[in-house]
């Protein structure tokens, strides 16, 4: 009935194809940046620092005028925006208590210093990080090599010049 060879190749095809799974699962999913441990999350940890922004060119790519479309969120704008930070840069302190934002890294890697977190956060190409209600912070880009990132998020003030 069953020789060794045909369970051999069985095992290997039940083995290839859970392999598969496991890539296909990983690719569909989301990937977040790093994030702060749950040991080290503690609402108000990290004082606002007073550093202004340097070396960074923040280019807004398009916008859509909210308040024009079914949802009616009169005064909001959805954007999104490609941040550019040179080596040893600095995106200043800012919060996101009145603007939610998805940040996807294109390249590099960059540390974040949030108030939220004991620690710091290494954000690294390929990944996102979800900047959401009561989350104030500030960003280094502490390496040798200039970061991009793509930043989308929904503006209330339109004189609010944070990053």
């Amino acid at each position: 009935m069953f020789d060794q060879f045909s369970i051999g190749r069985r095992v290997g095809r039940g083995m290839v194809a859970a392999g598969a799974l496991t890539v296909a699962a990983t690719l569909a999913s989301p990937v977040l940046a790093g994030e702060c441990p749950m040991d080290q999350r503690k609402a108000n940890v990290r004082e606002a620092v007073n550093l202004p922004g340097v070396g960074v060119t923040d280019t807004v790519l398009a916008a859509i005028d909210l308040a024009n479309e079914p949802i009616k969120a009169n005064g909001r704008q959805m954007r999104v925006r490609k941040l550019v930070i040179e080596p040893n840069g600095v995106v200043p302190w800012h919060s996101h208590n009145d603007r939610p934002a998805l940040i996807y890294v294109v390249e590099g890697e960059i540390v974040e210093y949030a108030s939220n977190c004991t620690v710091p956060i290494l954000h690294k190409a390929g990944e996102v990080s979800r900047e959401t209600f009561g989350t104030s912070h500030w960003w280094k880009n502490t390496g040798q090599k200039t970061v991009t990132l793509l930043s989308f998020d929904i503006l209330h003030d339109p004189q609010d010049k944070h990053m």
